[in-house]
């Protein structure tokens, strides 16, 4: 096979011989491109570094090597005949953005929920569905029964498909809808081989658990120097592994190292760093380049796609109060265009089906929405979930608008029972994790609380974890909002902005809702 097509780093050789070693053992020669019989036993081993030491880089290089060996990715949207000989890989982020953000640098990543639960397909688009992933025959129209359906329309099925790889989207361009061809979701009871989780510093004791069950060789990509899920008292799931199974990735990559949001994310290892020397480099930076903007207010323009980042609930509900306020937003209903985060999915256990079914259409928690307008039916939204494969669909809502000084949110609507949601103009730094932004704002006094608050994490100030998440979420431009103070919105909130997909994808029906 062809070696890889870039020239890595030593520790980034150090980590490529370690996996090509683990994968070996499984069975998957990468060198030679070959692939045997799953060679046993299970195995974990994590490659972490800050951001710009090549994380993604090295992940998409062995993906290209597997890949050209013949092992076949598994994407959660369809899985057709099992073969005895298949050897499987699928590559994981915990949220919708991650895995759009990977996709978007050319890796075809999923959710991990997409990979626990794998649909249910109807049998007559399942026939579709194996043509169009080369596991069967075309089928002929007038033997499947399905109403509308042309050769036309499956002739656009087959190349959008070879052009996106998607088996859902692919049949929504042939004009049919997801609640026609998928019957359901079942959790998975087959294991795949190999698992690369990418922001793997998000998982939770229970999500590795689960990755583990599933797949025999497990690969984390993570960045130590990010938040740890707030259940697990600082730590992060790779950090507990032996030494023997922790790759670690010191170098800062040529192509990053003219960033200067990433040398001020990197300045942050500086141990006798205070918050106020950071400043100073900050407004620095600012001086000398675009890419860095010392801020003296929040850009409300930028709030109804790119939250501000902030520490304290209280001054992300005071932020979002303001937020609708300059749009005139009514206190009764939403606006089309505004950000919405969701909360979870508060369904009762007879409505398991339905759960799963949103939730592996993105609505997991913590998921960025955009509110496109009310449903047919009372306490229905349609929504655009952020990173999607297939971003819009309606569902039963409960949207959750919390005010300052008030215990209990107001909420101007609300389904009995459905997907909730907050609002999205700002969110905390932990919920940013695995996002990335064009531009990003940072809401510096609140750094500045956690600086004068004193507080550690995992022996490092909290204040420098929260500054280092909040700076590199940005892929662009970094805002470092200094004062408490909006600006005023150039134009009203829409959502003409948003994409829909390659092609115009029709909603869901609403009465499966």
């Amino acid at each position: 096979m062809n070696s890889p097509a870039i020239t890595f780093s030593e520790d980034q050789a150090e980590a490529w011989d370690a996996v090509a070693s683990a994968l070996e053992a499984a069975g998957i020669d990468i060198v030679e491109g070959s692939l045997s019989p799953d060679g046993g036993g299970n195995r974990v081993l994590s490659v972490i570094g800050k951001a710009g030491s090549g994380k993604t880089m090295l992940l998409a290089a062995l993906y290209k090597a597997l890949e050209d060996a013949g092992v076949e990715l598994v994407s959660g949207d369809f899985e057709g005949k099992r073969r005895r000989d298949r050897r499987t890989l699928a590559i994981l982020a915990p949220t919708n953005k991650a895995a759009s953000v990977l996709r978007g640098r050319g890796v075809p990543a999923t959710t991990i929920h997409r990979i626990l639960y794998t649909p249910v397909y109807d049998p007559e688009y399942e026939r579709i569905a194996e043509w169009l992933a080369g596991q069967g025959e075309r089928p002929k129209v007038d033997m499947l029964g399905i109403n509308g359906l042309t050769e036309e329309a499956l002739d656009r099925a087959k190349a959008f498909y070879d052009q996106y790889k998607s088996i859902p989207a692919a049949l929504a361009s042939a004009g049919l809808r997801g609640s026609d061809f998928i019957n359901g979701w079942k959790r998975r009871e087959d294991p795949l081989d190999i698992g690369f989780v990418d922001e793997a510093s998000m998982l939770d004791e229970r999500q590795f658990d689960d990755l583990r069950e599933i797949f025999p060789t497990l690969v984390l990509f993570g960045d130590p120097a990010q938040l740890a899920p707030v259940n697990q008292s600082g730590q992060m799931c790779f950090e507990r592994l032996p030494d023997s199974q922790k790759h670690v990735l010191h170098r800062i990559h040529r192509q990053t190292q003219d960033n200067p949001i990433l040398d001020l994310a990197h300045a942050l290892a500086d141990e006798s760093l205070s918050f106020e020397g950071f400043e100073r480099m900050i407004e620095k930076a600012a001086a000398n380049d675009p890419r860095v903007v010392w801020a003296e207010r929040v850009e409300s323009d930028l709030m109804a796609r790119s939250p501000v980042l902030v520490w304290r609930n209280a001054t992300r509900i005071r932020l979002i109060t303001a937020f609708r306020a300059a749009h005139s937003a009514p206190a009764d209903m939403l606006l089309p265009g505004e950000p919405l985060i969701c909360d979870g999915i508060e369904l009762p256990l007879k409505h398991r089906k339905k759960r799963i079914d949103l939730e592996a259409r993105g609505l997991i928690k913590g998921a960025q929405v955009i509110y496109l307008g009310p449903g047919k039916k009372p306490g229905f939204s349609r929504l655009h979930v952020i990173g999607a494969e297939d971003p819009r669909l309606s569902a039963a809502s409960i949207v959750k608008i919390e005010l300052p000084d008030e215990e209990e949110p107001f909420i101007p609507f609300a389904a009995r029972m459905g997907a909730t949601f907050l609002h999205g103009a700002a969110v905390t730094i932990h919920k940013a994790q695995g996002s990335q932004w064009p531009d990003v704002q940072v809401f510096a006094p609140d750094i500045y609380a956690a600086a004068r608050a004193g507080r550690m994490e995992a022996g490092i100030p909290l204040w420098k974890r929260l500054a280092y998440v909040a700076i590199t979420r940005a892929e662009h431009r970094l805002l470092w909002v200094t004062r408490a103070r909006l600006a005023r919105p150039s134009a009203p909130l829409s959502i003409d902005d948003l994409p829909t997909g390659a092609v115009a994808l029709k909603l869901e029906r609403e009465e499966d809702g």
